[in-house]
């Protein structure tokens, strides 16, 4: 089964800085060791949330809003996905990010869509 790890931060650490360098030594070393467990589906970083746009639309009309929909400390910086046994396997998994020491990990299953594949994709 699949599970998205979804990973909270309050901040990343400037580009160029050793902080940076760490951060990143950190994930790759991570992402390895999931790797090497065949559990990494997926994983890729966002941006900020200055660089969101959100949609909705609210009696047929459609509105766009610079930014995410809440003010928060904490923004969602990225995601993993693993294939696991079982949630205990994506705890232990997700327990072994770095972003656990600074942020949070939220672990969500993801819902099989009948006659879809794991892309999406029509079967």
């Amino acid at each position: 089964m699949n599970y998205m790890l979804l990973l909270y931060v309050e901040d990343r650490p400037a580009p160029g800085t050793p902080e940076a360098a760490a951060a990143r030594a950190a994930m790759v070393a991570y992402h390895d060791e999931l790797a090497a467990r065949g559990a990494l589906v997926a994983s890729d970083p966002l941006a900020p949330p200055r660089s969101a746009t959100t949609l909705r639309e609210r009696g047929g009309r459609l509105t766009t809003t610079d930014g995410p929909f809440a003010e928060t400390r904490e923004w969602l910086g990225g995601y993993v996905i693993v294939d696991c046994a079982d949630l205990d396997e994506a705890l232990r998994l997700a327990a072994l990010c770095p972003t656990v020491a600074s942020g949070a990990v939220e672990v969500r299953p993801l819902v099989a869509v009948p006659g879809r594949d794991a892309a999406g994709q029509r079967r």
